[in-house]
């Protein structure tokens, strides 16, 4: 099991501190994600798997991984705000930050908190949707808009996609505009350099993966990746992870908790990747 925490008990300076944040007021589609942090964690520990990351990391007990659990969110923008709150709080104290959405508008405070710790961050963004949108649906905060208004802080070095095939005119122009490495995913090869060095922080949209692989995703964009293609990204990152999300899991729409294993493993794996590099 991984150990509890809370604000009040904080850890080693080289922390990994897993934080629920309970969000989908900003889902353009449907409603769901919100639901998703407790049932990750349930299905990471419950007996059906061990807990040692690929890398050989167990995180069953381990003196550096905490659980904060999740967080008791307002409505609509307070609770963008009392997120950023948050883990500004954790990061002061040198925890680094596995957020679990929620739906994708989690991101703009998580990055925007931690961007104030970390200089030269490089935002690696694993998504079906580049999510660069000025506005949508009336919300600068909507799911769809988080990387346009993590760029506007000027507090992050690069912004890196992948995965992407849901691109229109738009937001091509936004990755223009911000000046973003995007590769789509009729790009996307096994060989595909993809240099990232650190600070990094990953973002991790379901999505991301094929319907056939996650189909508990509110929005099923075919021709995705596979798990282990995500899996083979994460364990290619070169720089130190001071921080990641994985986001838009919607139990609504899952068939028998495969999306939700998934999730889990990447929880896993990401967890076990953190707690082997040391800051």
């Amino acid at each position: 099991m991984v150990m509890k925490t809370d604000s009040g008990v904080l850890t080693s300076p080289d922390s990994v501190v897993i934080v629920g944040v309970p969000c989908d007021d900003f889902s353009s589609f449907l409603k769901g994600p919100a639901k998703a942090p407790p049932l990750i964690r349930e299905r990471l520990n419950d007996g059906s798997s061990n807990l040692f990351a690929e890398n050989g990391v167990d995180l069953d007990g381990h003196p550096r991984l905490f659980d904060f659990g999740d967080l008791t969110l307002p409505a609509g923008e307070a609770a963008i705000r009392e997120t950023e709150r948050t883990v500004r709080q954790l990061a002061s104290r040198g925890a680094r930050i596995l957020a679990l959405g929620g739906d994708h508008a989690i991101t703009y405070p998580v990055v925007s908190a931690l961007s104030r710790y970390h200089s030269d961050l490089t935002v690696f963004h694993l998504d079906a949707h580049p999510d660069l949108y000025e506005s949508y649906g009336g919300s600068r905060l909507s799911h769809a808009c988080p990387f346009a208004r993590i760029m506007e802080t000027g507090r992050v070095k690069r912004l890196v996609q992948v995965g992407v095939r849901g691109m229109n005119d738009l937001q091509r122009s936004q990755v223009e505009k911000y000046d973003v490495t995007c590769i789509e995913m009729k790009h996307l090869h096994t060989d595909t350099p993809i240099h990232l060095d650190g600070p990094v922080y990953l973002s991790l949209d379901m999505d991301v993966l094929d319907p056939a692989f996650a189909p508990g995703v509110s929005h099923h964009e075919p021709g995705g990746m596979s798990s282990r293609d995500v899996i083979r990204l994460i364990q290619s990152i070169e720089g130190l992870i001071v921080g990641a999300d994985i986001v838009e899991y919607n139990p609504d729409r899952d068939v028998n908790e495969m999306t939700a294993a998934v999730a889990a493993k990447f929880l896993k794996e990401l967890a076990g990747i953190m707690l082997r590099q040391s800051v």
